[in-house]
């Protein structure tokens, strides 16, 4: 039988042919957007994509398939000629803007005809090339009307890249501020190429381009959007090798002080982009912004869990780090699996595991699948997961969890921290989980008492969790508890943790999860929030879900 893009459930809109955006069966239901059609689809090839879940396949009897397997959307080349140059209309403009024909030339800016879909007609559209290793890799196209689109399905990266080159790179969010700011001498620059908007999903592959750079500046907008891609891309390149860039009161961007002062003042606020403000020293001045933020909106809680009952007690902000303890076989990493499948499905959040107890990777995997997929994987089911479900499970989950295996030897806090610090960088983690804390490394110096050992390396993971704003997980196990005159054992608390009392003093949060083993066919399980460093992120309580052993995943209990 002839496939058709129906059996996948995608909605072609009634078209038989050409190009479409629809939306995704696979993900959009999941979405807090969940109109957008982020499901790019070629109706007369058979192949389709999604740029959100990474879902992709192709028919069968499509024109680019042959056998069972399906094949995803190749990354297309653009077809680009410089020779085409200028028009005069837009040559002007450009000048207007500062941009002299000098670099205008180099990066070979032209301009043309060109479909756009915001208005949906062909117009005139200047056309920023993006090179890479000299060849044009994808090109931006932009309207009189501030329009914007890139090459569909082409590959994605740093405008500029080929002018990355020693230890000093500029960042900016616009193709014309990065030529703004080789008007004012300097061609170590790059623009991101969806401006602030970007996810920077695309960064890790270019982690040894980057790596010679010791100092990155940060010139980017001065308004709100700005900011965000600001503190992530502190956030990703690390703090301690970015310089902020401030422009004049009332100045937006590079290319805005180009225009209005000219290349030696936007020369001038490059050489004097201030670092990161030292650790431990602070003027109000350096956090008056966030002042101002607190007053407007009251201080954030963190993201939601995904269920009611503990909702009640319990959010996942960035920067802080969550104790998470209870009786061995109680459900600790279950629990935790759990919710961090909900909160990279609607939060997109994404996770470094460390859990060398969860061996093989393989099996791992498979639970996260379970939970994502909501059926079991098991051979012994019969509504277990279809292997039409399983490539787009793990293509999934491949988009949002990495694990961190070090090797024997560096199986410490401080090697999976160094992995951990990768991640960021490469995928944009925001959470990270290191279960359980005995199967580390804990060859303590000597010197070092137990209790002294275990502050420090807490500091250091707190340290990590509010430097790269990364929230973590850290399950440890309690002492050996006695049963109680009932004959079941007490609900642990952060002091029962084997080692120290700072387990409770340093962690942000303390969570347990605790059974009643002796109710044998009970789905009961008890999250007991113990401690909340801030009120605005929760209170101490007790919430009830329900285990679902066949899918591994939990709902409230009434």
């Amino acid at each position: 039988m002839t496939e058709t893009l129906h059996d996948y459930n995608i909605d072609t809109k009634g078209k038989l042919t050409g190009q479409i955006k629809t939306l995704c069966p696979k993900c959009s239901h999941t979405r807090k957007k969940k109109n957008d059609p982020c499901l790019s689809v070629d109706i007369g090839k058979g192949v389709w994509k999604c740029w959100n879940c990474e879902w992709n396949g192709g028919l069968k009897n499509g024109n680019c398939h042959n056998g069972n397997e399906h094949k995803p959307m190749l990354i297309k080349k653009p077809e680009y000629s410089s020779e085409r140059g200028l028009s005069d209309k837009a040559r002007a403009y450009l000048n207007d803007r500062g941009i002299t024909d000098e670099v205008l030339e180099r990066n070979k800016i032209t301009d043309g005809l060109e479909w756009m879909p915001q208005p949906e007609k062909e117009v005139k559209a200047i056309q920023f090339p993006y090179f890479k290793n000299g060849e044009v890799v994808n090109v931006k196209y932009r309207d009189s009307e501030k329009n914007f689109k890139m090459v569909k399905d082409a590959e994605r990266t740093l405008y500029g890249y080929d002018d990355i080159e020693g230890e000093t790179l500029i960042w900016c969010e616009g193709e014309i501020d990065k030529l703004s700011l080789e008007v004012a001498g300097f061609k170590n620059c790059v623009s991101v190429p969806n401006g602030a908007a970007d996810k920077l999903d695309f960064l890790g592959q270019y982690e040894k381009k980057l790596e010679p750079i010791k100092i990155n500046i940060l010139a980017l907008d001065n308004d709100e959007r700005g900011k965000k891609l600001e503190v992530e891309l502190t956030r990703r390149l690390g703090p301690e090798k970015c310089k902020l860039v401030e422009w004049p009161q009332g100045y937006k961007d590079g290319n805005d002080v180009l225009v209005k002062y000219g290349k030696e003042k936007l020369k001038e606020c490059i050489e004097r982009a201030k670092h990161c403000p030292i650790k431990g020293i602070y003027e109000v001045k350096d956090i008056a912004a966030h002042v101002l933020n607190l007053y407007d909106n009251g201080a954030q809680g963190g993201e939601e869990v995904g269920w009611l009952n503990l909702e009640k007690y319990y959010s996942v902000r960035e920067g802080e780090w969550t104790l998470v303890t209870g009786i061995p076989s109680h459900g600790k990493s279950e629990v935790l699996d759990a919710l961090l499948i909900f909160l990279a499905e609607n939060a997109g959040w994404k996770f470094g595991v460390c859990s060398p107890e969860n061996q093989p990777l393989q099996r791992h995997v498979a639970k996260f699948l379970e939970k994502y997929l909501r059926k079991p994987f098991s051979l012994r089911t019969t509504e277990r997961i279809g292997k039409d479900e399983l490539i787009p499970g793990m293509s999934w989950l491949d988009k949002h969890f990495s694990f961190i295996l070090p090797d024997e030897n560096d199986l410490t806090v401080e090697g999976v921290l160094r992995l951990a610090r990768a991640l960021v960088f490469r995928k944009g983690i925001k959470g990270l989980i290191i279960d359980p804390w005995n199967e580390l490394d804990h060859n303590r110096p000597s010197a070092l008492s137990e209790t002294e050992y275990i502050s420090k390396a807490l500091t250091k993971i707190r340290r990590f969790a509010r430097t790269y704003g990364v929230h973590v997980w850290l399950v440890a196990h309690p002492t050996k508890l006695s049963k109680q005159t009932n004959g079941k054992y007490p609900v642990p608390t952060p002091y029962d943790v084997s080692g120290s009392a700072h387990w409770r003093n340093k962690a942000d949060n303390c969570l347990t999860v605790w059974r009643d083993l002796s109710k044998s066919n009970s789905k009961e399980v008890q999250i007991h929030v113990q401690k909340i460093r801030f009120k605005e992120v929760g209170q101490i309580g007790m919430a009830k879900l329900l285990y679902d052993s066949k899918t591994g995943r939990y709902s409230d209990a009434n």
